[in-house]
């Protein structure tokens, strides 16, 4: 069975410019994909592609193994059975919920048409709702009829563009999850665009991080977290900090918070990288000053915890760690800080 969404190296160009390079993944049916990034990287020229509303300069989309963008030439949008959720959702002002959720069936019957908005409705909780105008809704509910109207007609594949931007920040997340349950219920095809990780890691089976128009890394939340391809996703992926290492005898890693003992790893002694420190992998404890290699720069409550930003005394780097909430430490501090048994990450050029 081919994959519902393939891309293979694709290009886009505006006015002989180049803003997406060779970007190549594949999406299972079922799956909800994601490209992450920040604004201007070219993730929402990709999705317009993979609508039908760019054309590529370079490479291949199809879509259920059939060919509908190349550089020969594209199928039109209508033709592809791609869904769009747009970022400021376009909905009809003077069209009730049925109605707005209805305006892509004119070519069912009206039996038909009726079962599916109240099919796609009840999906998304607001089949209660159907007569009320857009006006009339949160932007909660307005993102959900939006979807509603997306899923009602049956696409192949649903695009979503920065679906939550115009939502309130402590919403998101939360959105994000209801928003995936629909999906899921549905057993829906997406891709969605934003450049919250957030947003990613609640939706996305699997991520894409684009930086400059060149898709990075494709995976699982947690692979990009822990096993970041380059410096650039280490950065945007979750918090660290980023220190300088050397290979040392004994399969050991020195580094400006200790020596670590990477087991089998074996490469030449005295070579030089960069390793990924999570904030969770720096061990704290109070120190006198012999003892002292950090000192409490700035300290953030979080609720289960505080983060502090640690300044390496040797170096002056600064280091993020995170303890419980209640400990004791304060701006000013001197402190022992070590990687402990906790293992970094190093990052390949």
């Amino acid at each position: 069975m081919p994959d519902r969404l393939e891309l293979a190296g694709v290009g886009i160009a505006y006015g002989g410019k180049k803003v997406v390079e060779a970007v190549s993944f594949r999406l299972d049916a079922g799956h909800i994909g994601c490209l992450l990034g920040p604004s201007g990287c070219g993730k929402t020229s990709l999705l317009r592609a993979i609508a039908g509303f760019e054309p590529v300069v370079g490479g291949d989309i199809l879509i259920d193994g059939i060919k509908v963008s190349s550089r020969q030439g594209s199928a039109p949008p209508e033709s592809r059975q791609v869904g769009v959720v747009f970022q400021d959702y376009a909905l009809f002002p003077h069209l009730n919920l049925e109605q707005n959720v209805a305006f892509g069936l004119r070519k069912l019957s009206r039996q038909e048409a009726d079962r599916r908005v109240s099919e796609a409705l009840t999906l998304v909780g607001l089949i209660e709702e159907g007569k009320r105008y857009p006006h009339q809704l949160s932007g909660g509910q307005q993102q959900r009829v939006a979807l509603a109207r997306a899923i009602a007609p049956k696409p192949r594949l649903l695009l979503i563009d920065e679906p939550f931007s115009n939502l309130d920040a402590d919403l998101r997340e939360r959105l994000a999850l209801e928003v995936r349950d629909i999906l899921k219920e549905a057993e829906m095809t997406a891709v969605l665009v934003t450049h919250d990780q957030n947003e990613a890691f609640a939706m996305a089976d699997e991520i894409g991080v684009m930086a400059e128009g060149q898709l990075l890394q494709w995976g699982d939340a947690q692979s990009l977290y822990l096993r970041p391809a380059n410096r650039f996703v280490a950065n945007f992926i979750g918090q660290g900090s980023i220190l300088e290492a050397r290979f040392a005898p004994g399969l050991g890693l020195n580094t400006a918070l200790g020596r670590v003992v990477l087991g089998d790893i074996a490469p030449g002694v005295g070579q030089a990288l960069e390793v990924l420190v999570r904030p969770n992998q720096v061990d704290l404890m109070a120190a006198g000053d012999r003892s002292a290699n950090a000192e409490v720069a700035r300290k953030a409550f979080r609720g289960v915890d505080m983060l502090y930003t640690l300044r390496l005394l040797e170096s002056g780097e600064e280091v993020l760690a995170t303890a419980p909430a209640a400990s004791p430490y304060a701006v000013g501090d001197r402190l022992h800080a070590s990687l402990g048994y906790h293992r970094p990450i190093i990052l390949h050029s």
